[in-house]
């Protein structure tokens, strides 16, 4: 099993990134983080790094839901989706939700975590 879903899109890093927040936003997400990984590694330790930006998505209704299932998911929550540059072109990938809730023995967790996985598969194939 992948522990997420990629998609290289010929395009530039920054109309990605708004494609992909808009494709989450269709999908019923809503960004709660976002890290610019460039800009944190360059002024903590001085490095350059590609363009390279963590979302924090969270589909509100469905984080509920998994945390009426088990109290303690919120460890993993919010759902990671990363857009990265990678020679002129961006790629997108997000976390298979299911991947780390497999780690929990539920079920019905590990279902719910699969119909996230593909609003978050649905939302990177839109992009």
């Amino acid at each position: 099993m992948t522990y997420y879903h990629a998609r290289i899109i010929d395009a530039d890093f920054d109309a990605v990134l708004a494609r992909t927040r808009d494709a989450l936003k269709a999908e019923g997400f809503g960004i709660l983080t976002e890290i610019d990984v460039a800009a944190t590694l360059k002024e903590k330790i001085g490095e350059d790094f590609r363009p390279y930006r963590i979302l924090g998505a969270c589909n509100p209704r469905m984080a509920h839901e998994a945390l009426e299932m088990e109290s303690h998911v919120g460890v993993m929550l919010p759902c990671n989706v990363v857009v990265q540059e990678i020679d002129g072109q961006a790629e997108v990938f997000a976390v298979d939700p299911a991947a780390s809730m497999n780690a929990i023995d539920n079920p019905e967790l590990l279902r719910h975590a699969r119909s996230v996985g593909e609003k978050l598969r649905a939302a990177v194939e839109a992009i």
